[in-house]
């Protein structure tokens, strides 16, 4: 929802930075359309920090050796979290 809102924030921002061609006495759409931009692109990025720190992974492999029959123990470990 974070990438689809500063995507959001970005396109208002430059119709109102780009697109309006008329002026209003106190409020300067420019600068506000440029604010917009920055924010979107802010949000957008992180978001997407998120959602990558979201999907990785950590795998522990240990070994060991079995005392009584000498026999080589293995056991992995994957954890993760998944978005899907």
């Amino acid at each position: 929802m974070g990438i689809g809102t500063g995507i959001f924030l970005f396109v208002v921002g430059a119709i109102l930075a780009f697109a309006l061609n008329f002026q209003l006495a106190a409020i300067n759409l420019h600068l506000i359309g440029y604010i917009l931009m920055g924010a979107g692109v802010v949000v957008f990025l992180i978001s997407l920090v998120l959602v990558l720190r979201r999907r990785s992974t950590v795998s522990t492999t240990r070994s060991a050796v079995d005392p009584a029959s000498n026999e080589r123990i293995v056991q992995q470990e994957t954890k993760g979290d998944s978005i899907l």
